[in-house]
């Protein structure tokens, strides 16, 4: 029998819910028990006290001889253990050094392992020593992963229409141990400069063998006339004045050729003519995007007399205030 009162020994009150008994009980156990205690006598000790009062204050029919008639409700009697499979269980007079052996952890690790059988011999420890592991700083019960390399980011540059069209491309690599390698970079369509690919297990390799990944930054090298907004692609076309003026058919260069576009009269330069469906190609759920053609008249530099007067002529006959109201 202990010497303290049992609500003493578990740190509760005569008032405490099962549920808060059932707490402080758990948490004291798992405290002082033998197996976390390897050779501690007194933990031992209070272990055995911690698992007595808590066999009586479960348990409503002695809870309430306890509360009527105190300690000596159970003198020279012995609880017991209890044998409910949620708890933990003690054969106080059975074998082993301890006394401690017929142990169900499923009140303190969750009910995962009902009814699972366990070849202690096969893992090397008992149950309780792999689960428990995590009080005791994992002793042996499980094994570590091997470490993950370190993530390596390598620069790369691509053309332009590969980032648009999306495509291959290669990337050499020179490893920690001197060799070089190439690798094959799939590129998707649609890619901007600052974009990431990762390629798995490509990376800094451990001294287990294992390799982290490698993260391709990309940037894109300039078109000689495509310029991109988005997933829209723009080309400057030039113009004649006559062009601009009484307007014409061109042809203007697209990702899949030169296509035909016709330029409306009076065309002014900055002015944005769109092709649809003709920008960055659809990718996934991504549409596609426009292709605008911008204007940019190109007058001579110089002219002869006669032309000179025909120009004067024609300004006399069409005037104009091209910046009325601007400002």
């Amino acid at each position: 029998m202990p010497d303290r009162d049992y609500y003493e020994v578990l740190g509760v009150s005569k008032t405490a819910t099962p549920e808060q008994i059932k707490k402080a009980y758990r948490g004291l156990a798992r405290k002082h028990h033998p197996d976390v205690n390897p050779g501690d006598k007194k933990a031992e000790g209070l272990f055995k006290e911690v698992q007595k009062s808590y066999d009586i204050l479960s348990d409503p029919e002695k809870k309430k001889l306890f509360d009527q008639f105190g300690m000596a409700a159970f003198e020279g009697v012995s609880a017991g253990p209890r044998s409910n499979a949620s708890e933990w269980n003690a054969r106080q007079g059975g074998g082993g050094a301890s006394g401690f052996e017929n142990i169900d952890l499923s009140a303190f690790f969750g009910q995962g392992s009902h009814g699972a059988s366990v070849d202690e011999s096969a893992h090397g420890n008992s149950i309780f020593e792999e689960l428990i592991g995590r009080v005791r700083g994992d002793r042996g019960a499980r094994r570590k992963a091997p470490r993950q390399g370190r993530v390596v980011e390598m620069p790369l540059t691509i053309s332009f229409l590969t980032a648009v069209r999306g495509g291959e491309t290669s990337l050499d690599l020179q490893r920690d141990d001197g060799h070089r390698e190439s690798l094959v970079v799939k590129i998707p369509p649609g890619v901007e400069t600052g974009s990431k690919l990762r390629l798995r297990g490509q990376g800094e390799i451990t001294h287990e063998g294992t390799r982290g990944d490698l993260t391709v930054v990309l940037t894109i090298a300039p078109h000689p006339y495509f310029t991109r907004e988005g997933r829209n692609l723009l080309v400057e076309v030039p113009l004649s004045l006559a062009e601009a003026t009484l307007g014409a058919k061109i042809e203007v260069p697209t990702l899949d050729g030169h296509k035909t576009l016709p330029i409306p009269s009076g065309t002014s330069s900055g002015q944005k003519l769109r092709l649809r469906g003709q920008g960055v190609p659809a990718h996934k759920e991504t549409p596609a995007g426009d292709l605008f053609v911008v204007a940019k008249v190109v007058v001579p530099k110089g002219i002869d007399e006669e032309s000179r007067q025909l120009i004067e002529q024609f300004a006399e006959m069409n005037p104009s205030q091209p910046r009325a109201g601007l400002w």
